[in-house]
């Protein structure tokens, strides 16, 4: 009988664990896009609830560092004028390389010729205010800047995952 007990309280109290976070993560696609001030790797100063885009908009958190972050936005890269053409969406990639790497950015951006709007986050403002832990960390903002989609990490079709929910909001 004890050792019934012992586990009807572990299970119950994993339960409530992950119903919490269950929770805690549907209040996180809900929230508001928050309002940080960045550089664009160019240098000009942009507040990130304030950029201006008629459409949908894709935050995607990544760092120079970061192999599958690159994958993601390489992948995205082929498909982003279609996706644009179709959607009106906008692709934001904030790296969050710090000061010893953020130099590399400009490098990469460049040489992949990425048509995005590159933001740095040197000091994590804006990753901490979105609450990325790891990246590739990707959000979809609509046009009333509320967050209705996030995903973390990369695999080979996640960017077809991504268009479907933008295709969603461009629907509406």
């Amino acid at each position: 009988m004890k050792i019934y007990l012992s586990f009807l309280i572990i299970f119950l109290s994993f339960s409530n664990y992950f119903a919490q976070n269950e929770i805690e993560n549907n209040e996180a696609i809900t929230k508001k896009l928050p309002s940080v001030k960045l550089k664009d790797y160019k240098g000009k100063v942009v507040n990130t609830a304030e950029l201006g885009l008629k459409g949908p908009i894709v935050f995607s958190f990544w760092a120079t560092w970061c192999a599958p972050c690159k994958k993601e936005l390489n992948a995205i890269n082929d498909l982003y004028s279609d996706w644009q053409a179709e959607t009106g969406v906008t692709l934001v990639a904030v790296s969050i390389d710090d000061e010893k790497t953020k130099s590399q950015v400009a490098i990469y951006v460049d040489g992949k010729a990425w048509e995005y709007i590159v933001l740095l986050d040197p000091n994590g403002d804006f990753k901490r205010a979105m609450g990325v832990n790891n990246v590739p960390h990707t959000f979809l903002v609509d046009t009333d800047g509320t967050i209705v989609y996030s995903h973390n990490n990369y695999a080979p079709g996640d960017e077809e995952k991504l268009y479907e929910e933008i295709k969603k909001l461009s629907l509406k």
